[in-house]
C-alpha cells in the first residue's frame, strides 16, 4: 500500500502503487482544477486546492483508491478579463482528461472517478466521460452535475450554521470557507471584497464573461467565510460523492451498468 500518511497517487513511488493495486486498491480520482481568478483575497489555484482536498479526503473514506493529481488549469475563458488566469480550450482539456484515464486504465485502475470544481469544467468532462467509457476497460465515473455541486456547497454552509445561499457560486462565502479550512493564511484577509448578490445567468457569465456582472470578480459576500463552515462544506460534498462513487461501483460490479 501508498505510505500510511498519504494517499495521493503523485507522493507514491511506483513499487507502492503497484503493490497498492495488487493489494485492491483500484479506484482512481481525478480532480479537474482551474487557474483563474477569486477576486482580490483568494489565490489562482483555489479550485486546484478543493480539487487536491476533495480528491484526497474521498479516496481516504473510500479505504481502496488513490487521489491523482489535479488536472489543471480548465476552461476559464470567461475569466481571462483578470490577470492570471490561464485556460485551455475545451478540446484540450478533454484530451489531458482522456491522457489521465488511458494511462491509469493502463496500470490497471478498474474505476476512474472525474470530479471538476470549476464550473467552466463540468460541460466538458460530461461530454468527454462516455467517449472514454468507451475506448477503455476502467468505468468511468463523472460527478459531473453543476448545480448539484453548489448546492452541496451551500448544504456545507448551513450545517456550519450560516443561513446563506447562492446560486452562482464564485469567489464568495462558500469558496472562501473552503481556503480557510485547507490553509488560512492563503485567504488575503484585508482584501476581502463583496460582489453581486443574487441570480445570475451562467450562460451569460460564460459568454459575455465574469466581467460584464462582477468588477472585482467576487460574487456574493466572502466575509460570511468561516473555517468551520469550509469543513462542513468538504465533509458534505465528500460524503455524497463517496456515496455516489460506491453505487456506481457497484452498478459495475453487478452488471447493471
Amino acid at each position: 500500500m501508498p505510505s500510511p500518511q498519504s494517499v495521493c497517487l503523485e507522493e507514491c513511488t511506483w513499487t507502492e502503487v503497484e503493490t497498492a493495486l495488487e493489494n485492491g486498491t483500484r479506484t482512481a480520482i481525478v480532480a479537474v482544477g482551474s487557474i483563474e481568478q477569486h477576486g482580490p483575497h483568494l489565490p489562482l489555484n483555489m479550485d486546484t486546492l478543493d480539487g487536491d482536498e476533495l480528491a484526497r479526503r474521498i479516496a481516504a473514506e473510500l479505504g481502496d483508491a488513490l487521489a491523482a493529481p489535479t488536472i489543471r488549469p480548465g476552461c476559464s475563458g470567461h475569466h481571462m478579463a483578470f490577470p492570471g488566469t490561464i485556460t485551455m480550450p475545451p478540446e484540450t482539456l478533454m484530451d489531458v482528461i482522456r491522457a489521465y484515464c488511458r494511462s491509469l486504465d493502463d496500470h490497471g485502475f478498474d474505476h476512474v472517478v472525474l470530479v471538476p470544481t470549476h464550473g467552466g469544467n463540468f460541460a466538458p468532462v460530461s461530454t468527454v466521460a462516455p467517449e472514454i467509457a468507451r475506448e477503455i476497460d476502467a468505468s468511468v465515473i463523472a460527478l459531473a452535475d453543476l448545480d448539484d455541486h453548489m448546492e452541496l456547497l451551500n448544504e456545507g454552509l448551513r450545517e456550519a450554521g450560516l443561513e446563506y445561499q447562492q446560486d452562482v457560486i464564485h469567489a464568495g462565502a462558500a469558496e472562501t470557507a473552503m481556503i480557510l479550512a485547507i490553509k488560512e493564511g492563503l485567504v488575503r484577509t484585508d482584501r476581502l471584497e463583496t460582489g453581486p448578490e443574487g441570480s445570475f445567468s451562467t450562460a451569460r457569465l460564460l459568454s459575455e464573461g465574469f466581467e460584464s456582472i462582477t468588477e472585482n470578480g467576487v460574487l456574493g459576500d466572502p466575509s460570511e467565510a468561516t473555517a468551520d463552515a469550509g469543513e462542513a462544506i468538504f465533509d458534505a460534498v465528500t460524503d455524497a460523492y463517496v456515496e455516489r462513487i460506491e453505487a456506481e461501483r457497484d452498478a459495475v460490479s453487478d452488471g447493471t451498468q
